[in-house]
């Protein structure tokens, strides 16, 4: 016998924002399909063009995808093997592995466990002679404090690149996240606030040596075809994709509020349920890519949600170094307490552009019966 609630609602739906930009997208879909060029074309062009205005930045490059927007990023700023880069302690593996892909190593340092976002009081203990590059992450689209990390890394004469997977629309003290950085890395992966219809990822800076440097890194190493100054990548945001983005993006600053007020509303009705909700700075404008309580019997509640018809998910169980991929650097249970408490006590509950308010309702009605 099926007991799931009729009308269940699922973490996330992508569908409203399809349909809002749809005549759009269709058209950019049919331009490219006639165009006869799919790569490194004017779509792509005129999407970064595009992409560095909305972020405050006067560049950006597309790439194939999150992970290499940040890889190429740290190429770009010198890191090499035997470097070593301030990660925070919980995020997505994926700022990990950007650093284990220069040869270089992720040395970790715990978050705020209000805001979940890397502690720049913390940072400074963690900076050795091999120390390159600060990567703070914009975590569940929370601006973190970049001008705190800014100021500590031109005090120690490092450089700032900052994960932006998650922060499309963000704005930190009124300035738009992605252009807070020596380079800031985005992700398009489809579900993020503004996702391709597929893989996608770009950087945007105001440094053209940088920019120019992971352009060429992109493509093989090479400027001109057939002809390779470096030993580059294949990580090119293809002309599907980016005309796509495109025809997405006048649309991301609606959706973007209507996180916020989404946000707003659940924030209200789940205040005094013991659960711990997010905190934001008052400086901060955060893009609520995802609405992320705590709770201690996390698995108990999620199921009781799922009883309930509300869809979750965990973002994310496992810290990075406590992954199988990451043992040889040594780390165990309690070496960094705060991660490991939030990787044990995190949910994520619905929120998109185009959620009724009787989806919110129902959510809040949901989380109240079961804690």
């Amino acid at each position: 016998m099926n007991t799931t609630p009729p009308n269940p609602i699922p973490f996330l739906d992508l569908q409203p924002v399809y349909r809002r930009s749809q005549a759009a997208i269709d058209a950019a879909l049919a331009r490219v399909a006639g165009s006869g060029w799919f790569l490194l074309g004017k779509e792509l062009a005129a999407f970064e063009t595009a992409w560095a205005a909305h972020c405050g930045a006067p560049l950006a490059a597309g790439v194939a995808n999150g992970l290499d927007a940040l890889h190429l990023s740290l190429l770009a700023l010198g890191v090499g093997p035997g470097d070593e880069v301030i990660v925070p302690s919980n995020t997505y593996i994926a700022t990990w592995l950007a650093v284990s892909q220069c040869g270089a190593r992720p040395v970790p340092v715990e978050p705020d466990p209000q805001t979940f976002n890397l502690d720049p009081a913390r940072v400074e203990a963690a900076i050795t002679a091999r120390t390159k590059v600060l990567l703070p992450v914009h975590l569940y689209g929370q601006p973190a404090d970049m001008d705190a990390l800014a100021a500590l890394a031109a005090r120690r004469g490092l450089k700032l690149l900052d994960d932006c997977a998650q922060a499309h629309g963000a704005r930190y003290k009124g300035r738009p996240v992605g252009g807070l950085a020596d380079l800031s890395a985005w992700s398009f992966y489809p579900g993020k606030n503004l996702g391709a219809m597929g893989d996608g990822g770009g950087v945007t800076g105001a440094d053209a040596g940088l920019i120019e440097t992971i352009k060429v890194l992109r493509n093989y190493g090479s400027r001109i075809k057939y002809h390779n100054e470096v030993k580059g990548f294949n990580s090119r945001l293809d002309e599907i994709q980016a005309a796509v983005l495109a025809a997405k993006l006048p649309a991301l600053a609606a959706d973007t509020e209507e996180r916020r007020a989404i946000a707003a509303r659940l924030l209200d009705g789940l205040a005094g349920t013991g659960l711990q909700l997010p905190v934001v700075p008052a400086w901060a404008e955060p893009a609520w890519h995802l609405f992320v309580v705590r709770h201690p019997e996390r698995e108990a509640l999620q199921a009781r949600l799922a009883e309930r018809g509300i869809g979750t998910l965990i973002h994310y169980p496992v810290p990075p170094h406590r992954q199988p991929a990451y043992a040889e650097l040594g780390y165990g249970e309690g070496d960094f307490p705060i991660a490991e408490a939030m990787h044990r006590e995190v949910l994520s509950l619905p929120l998109w552009p185009g959620m009724s308010e009787a989806q919110v309702d129902r959510v809040i009605a949901a989380v109240r019966a079961s804690v």
